[in-house]
């Protein structure tokens, strides 16, 4: 997979997702099982973190929450190049930093930030960690869409900060922008949904019943594909798409 690497990590492309869990063993069944995920110690800098692995590949992280208080959660990071130079260009445009730039080791640097609605998302500059081993296939992260309640200003911000990636000649985005309420209640907060692969969505619904997580919104047709959206066995929401 070494050709899908760094060389199309281009500023504003989706390069890693990770999970913050009260409980990462149980978050090592659930996943394992689903996707057929692997898993393994990604070193010191990572913490009580473990790498989830498809055929060897780095697809995911897999944390222990640092409060036992904060809502288990998946999170899409975005490419750059300078972690500190792209916090600056979110502050100015009506974002904020929540955490960092930090350096993780040698991996790379991370942070997290918000959006002027309030979406969270991180940046990921790489290091040794270059991002994806595998994506865009069954098991791996495919598409990330952002609800929200303002896509005009969602377009603006996301425009200014990632204009190559959304809009340039080669662009391929692996994001997209809808209202909230398109989906999701009117009173849900904004966010990032993280799409993950499968190649029979009533199977994957399936086993994300019996392994103790459950359907948050039914099977409905999307531009890119069959989606339904549920939440693991502690509370993670993310979407399961089949294409």
């Amino acid at each position: 997979m070494a050709e899908n690497r760094a060389s199309v990590y281009g500023e504003g492309v989706p390069c890693w997702v990770d999970a913050q869990l009260s409980d990462v063993e149980a978050g090592k069944r659930f996943y394992g099982e689903l996707f057929g995920w692997t898993f393994s110690e990604p070193g010191e800098a990572y913490g009580s973190a473990v790498w989830a692995r498809l055929d060897d590949e780095p697809v995911a992280t897999l944390a222990r929450k640092a409060d036992g208080r904060m809502p288990s959660v998946w999170t899409v990071y975005f490419a750059t190049p300078d972690a500190v130079a792209l916090g600056r260009r979110i502050v100015a445009g009506g974002g904020r930093l929540i955490t960092g730039p930090v350096a993780l080791g040698d991996l790379g640097v991370h942070a997290l930030a918000t959006d002027p609605d309030g979406a969270v998302f991180g940046l990921w500059q790489p290091g040794s960690h270059e991002g994806f081993g595998r994506w865009h296939e069954p098991g791996t992260f495919v598409w990330a869409q952002l609800y929200t309640r303002d896509t005009a200003v969602a377009n603006t911000f996301y425009g200014d900060l990632f204009h190559e990636a959304l809009f340039g000649a080669d662009a391929e985005p692996d994001f997209g922008r809808a209202d909230v309420s398109e989906v999701f209640p009117a009173e849900m907060p904004p966010h990032f949904l993280a799409h993950f692969g499968v190649g029979d969505l009533d199977d994957a619904l399936g086993a994300v019943q019996r392994l103790g997580g459950r359907v948050q919104v039914p099977r409905f047709e999307a531009s890119y594909g069959q989606v339904a959206v549920v939440t693991d066995n502690q509370g993670a929401s993310f979407a399961v798409l089949q294409r």
